[in-house]
């Protein structure tokens, strides 16, 4: 079997497995389709202009002015655009969000659907539900790619490790959703596995890459001492939370730019000063629209309803990534990104909030009907073992 081959099961690789249909597709992921993407960890929710005083073109000039003049406003047009079909087919999929539209930073309008603040976990289980019951999609767990196999800047499928052992996999083509790099910082909010391997592997192919130096840190994790730190989406702010030192002075605009934000306090914590988010204004309604961050502050012994939450910045996301065009294609042949392991050109130098599903959703998409017009790989014989594995 030589079908194409997607790597990694968060909202990204579970969209392009779908999309592909009818084309039989093998999915690889190190952990379960249950457990281990960083997209099940996403809390805020989707932007997309859906509401009755918004529309896409002030969506595409709020992503622009996040991104610092870095954005390329192609891509930003394209995916903003999808916004609205992605939420219907979400939707479609099963997903049910909340009534309403959330507010978050430098957002000039309420845009984002939520499901509380578990929209990651609700958006990749019913994609992967979808996946599960797909007929073309080979799904192959605990499998963990070491190496692309490529002979003359053309991707001839990949080596992996398995229960088994070292595997070499023959693929037509070969599509890097394996998220970003923020398990490389000591304060992170993103899941181990997002530790660089999908870039390391397209590099090792000789790849271009694009991008690298701009990462994102959110302002606000719960500085709780656990690592990954619980992540306080900005959905709370957008909810009228302040950020507040030791003193209970306000030092900055909550609803900035995120780098902006994060920048602030980054400073006042240089200062000497504490920062605490106060949403204690929101009382017991905190527990009913952010149960999954309510449970996070309990468990480290803080009651958000009556007292601020300590935060500080934490690594968060990487708008860098596989240089690829509008179909997701990289600079080798055969070779596909979709997701956070791609730089497509929407984020610029600092991704808009809630922007990043979308992405992933949108161009796993594009990648996945792309991946479906590939040839079919001819045999070939592989190298005993990967020539450099990661």
């Amino acid at each position: 079997m030589n079908a194409p081959i997607i790597i990694g099961a968060g909202v990204a690789g579970l969209a392009a497995a779908l999309a592909a249909a009818p084309r039989p597709v093998r999915l690889l992921t190190a952990g379960t389709l249950d457990a281990g993407a960083a997209s099940l960890w996403a809390q805020g929710g989707i932007a997309a202009a859906i509401g009755a005083d918004d529309s896409i073109d002030l969506h595409i000039a709020d992503t622009l002015a996040a991104g610092d003049g870095l954005c390329d406003a192609a891509a930003v047009s394209r995916i903003i655009t999808g916004g609205p079909l992605v939420i219907d087919s979400l939707r479609a999929h099963g997903v049910r969000f909340d009534a309403g539209l959330g507010l978050e930073a430098a957002h000039a309008r309420r845009r984002i659907s939520h499901v509380k603040d578990a929209t990651g976990h609700a958006v990749t289980t019913a994609l992967a539900a979808a996946v599960r019951a797909a007929p073309h999609v080979t799904i192959i767990e605990h499998a963990r790619a070491v190496a692309l196999d490529v002979a003359e800047n053309r991707v001839r499928g990949l080596w992996a490790e398995t229960a088994g052992g070292l595997v070499h996999l023959p693929a037509a083509a070969v599509l890097i959703a394996t998220g970003g790099v923020g398990a490389l910082w000591r304060h992170t909010s993103t899941p181990p596995g997002a530790d660089g391997t999908g870039l390391a592997l397209a590099a090792r192919a000789g790849a271009v890459l694009r991008d690298l130096e701009f990462v994102q840190f959110h302002p606000t994790g719960l500085d709780s001492g656990a690592t990954p730190m619980p992540l306080i989406s900005e959905a709370v702010r957008g909810e009228g939370a302040i950020l507040t030192d030791e003193t209970g002075h306000r030092f900055t605009d909550e609803l900035a730019p995120r780098d902006e934000v994060a920048r602030a306090i980054v400073r006042h914590l240089a200062e000497g000063h504490r920062v605490r988010l106060d949403a204690t204004h929101l009382g017991a309604g905190f527990a009913a629209r952010f149960p999954t961050i309510d449970a996070a502050c309990r468990a480290a012994g803080i009651d958000p309803a009556r007292q601020p939450i300590p935060v500080r910045p934490v690594a968060h996301y990487h708008m860098g990534g596989i240089a690829v065009d509008a179909r997701g294609r990289a600079s080798v042949d055969g070779l596909y990104a979709a997701g956070e392991a791609a730089c497509t050109g929407l984020h610029g130098a600092n991704r808009l909030a809630s922007n990043s599903l979308l992405e992933a959703f949108v161009t796993g998409t594009d990648a996945g009907t792309a991946l479906a017009g590939e040839p079919d790989a001819a045999a070939t014989t592989a190298p005993a073992a990967p020539p450099r594995r990661i």
